[in-house]
């Protein structure tokens, strides 16, 4: 039980009232300030960036005590049988009620939870006028429709249930029941979308200020209005669960032993449904946050896109901040913007079309990172979690090196890319083409150069020239090839000698040309 501070003895305090809404609580006129916690960081989690208020406003009187947050009963099955019956059940079959017990009520909760984000948050919200109703509908979605389909379930259980609280047979329930689940699509959809216009509206100190009271009510248990929202999506994934946990202490010999099997492949077929859904809405609300700087970066792959395989945030050779995307078929790398309080994407270079990308998992200590990280790590120190992506073709004259936080994040990254690419990668002729020219990070499209570089380029391949590097530091105004790599040109041996006659005069062109 947790501790809290009292009063001296002697002081009366008056006890707060029990209260489960704050409509008539709250006055609009009185709204202090409430400090903030800044942004934390979640996990597919997919939950993590909210804001939420942490310390409690200050009174200008002194108030009691706060009230314990109220809290459910967690009571097993078996705890409400008497003797008897418990002696008369094997432990396989107890485990099993309480497992389908332990459905039953899960469901009670959920629609317990459904009903109070109605009653405390959303109609006192509209009733003083915190937010309209078209952004409460926004955020809170159609709720409310879902309430009836707990229900039915519930009432289904409740009725197969028998007077000493067995219910023999829950397969043909479940099978009839999951295919209604789907309604939650539009629901799942939408969360991206409702998490980010409440976590705007928390910028309103009237929304901040509600919000925290609600926190510091006993009803709220401590959960912020988002977590009351979450319920539903996090209800939706235990279901798999809960329908194995009732399977495993089925008996072989059972009736519901194939129901339950068909059962299980039902939701997962219902969570696939959804998951595709939600990950289509997902990958739509990013791409209307791109902004474009030039025409030539618009791709008709990134408006046809309808997965997001992998997004977050990474740092390039320079230290500047990049916000990444890797939609089905095209690398998008972005710079974080604001526009009017709104999150968008600025474009950064030329998108990376899948089936000309290449990846390149580099080791620690393989590049110097510049910019801001030279006076971090300095000269002796090593640069950690980066890989390398880039064009196969060296025309569009792009290549990012790019640094995750941590290595966990960095594997992600490397993982998401080769399952990518997987699908374009050629036959085992093109594992000699580890090591393209290692092209400069900034924008070669106005340098008059870079046309002589491809058609060098061609030239080598027919030549059998496999492997060259060129620098990767370089100014806006184009690429500049280090005249110490360009001496350190590979080639494969041959017989002949009019491929290193054609090296030569490579070599020589290359030093004439970029300077």
């Amino acid at each position: 039980s947790l501790l809290y501070l009292q009063e001296p003895s002697n002081k009366r305090v008056r006890p707060l009232a029990r209260v489960t809404s704050l409509a008539n609580l709250i006055s609009p006129v009185r709204n202090g300030a409430v400090r903030r916690f800044g942004q934390t960081i979640q996990s597919f989690a997919l939950r993590s960036d909210s804001k939420s208020p942490g310390c409690p406003q200050k009174s200008c009187s002194r108030s009691a005590a706060p009230t314990p947050p109220k809290r459910r009963n967690s009571v097993l099955w078996s705890e409400m049988l008497d003797v008897n019956m418990k002696e008369s059940l094997s432990t396989k079959e107890i485990k099993r009620q309480e497992a389908i017990y332990e459905m039953s009520r899960g469901e009670q909760d959920l629609i317990e939870d459904l009903k109070l984000a109605r009653k405390a948050y959303h109609d006192p919200m509209l009733k003083l006028s915190i937010m309209s109703e078209e952004e409460l509908t926004h955020i809170f979605g159609d709720l409310d429709s879902y309430i009836p389909l707990h229900e039915d379930l519930l009432a289904s259980l409740g009725e197969a249930t028998k007077p000493d609280g067995t219910v023999e047979q829950i397969g043909p329930i479940l099978v009839k029941w999951l295919p209604r689940l789907h309604a939650y699509k539009g629901y799942c959809s939408n969360q991206l979308a409702a998490k980010a216009l409440l976590d705007q509206k928390k910028q309103d100190r009237r929304v901040q200020d509600f919000l925290q009271r609600c926190l510091e009510s006993p009803f709220s248990r401590k959960l912020d209005l988002w977590s009351f929202l979450d319920i539903p999506r996090s209800r939706l994934v235990k279901y798999p669960l809960l329908l194995k946990e009732i399977l495993r202490h089925t008996p072989k010999d059972h009736p519901d032993i194939q129901i339950l099997e068909e059962a299980i492949s039902i939701i997962q077929g219902v969570l696939s449904d959804i998951n595709l859904k939600k990950g289509e809405s997902e990958c739509q609300y990013y791409i209307d946050k791109l902004e474009y700087l030039d025409e030539k970066q618009k791709d008709p792959r990134i408006e046809g896109s309808k997965a997001l395989l992998c997004h977050g945030e990474l740092k390039n050779k320079n230290g500047h901040k990049l916000y990444v995307f890797l939609f089905q078929d095209i690398l998008v790398l972005t710079r974080p913007v604001t526009r009017n309080e709104r999150q968008a994407y600025q474009v950064y270079r030329q998108p990376i079309p899948v089936q000309e990308l290449l990846l390149e998992d580099l080791q620690d200590g393989d590049v110097k990172m510049g910019g801001s990280f030279r006076g971090a790590f300095g000269n002796s120190d090593k640069a950690k979690n980066i890989f390398r992506v880039r064009f196969q073709d060296p025309c569009p004259g792009q290549s990012h090196t790019l640094q995750a936080n941590d290595v966990f994040h960095k594997q992600q990254w490397v993982n998401c890319i080769r399952t990518a690419i997987a699908p374009f990668q050629l036959t085992a002729a093109t594992a000699e083409l580890k090591e393209l020219p290692e092209l400069s990070e900034e924008s070669e499209e106005n340098n008059p150069s870079a046309s002589n570089i491809k058609a060098q380029k061609r030239q080598s391949a027919m030549s059998g020239i496999t492997e060259m590097e060129l620098d990767e530091s370089t100014s806006e105004c184009g690429s500049i090839l280090d005249s110490e790599e360009a001496k350190g040109l590979k080639t494969h041996r041959t017989p002949s000698g009019h491929r290193k006659t054609r090296e030569k005069q490579l070599s020589g062109k290359q030093k004439e040309t970029l300077v």
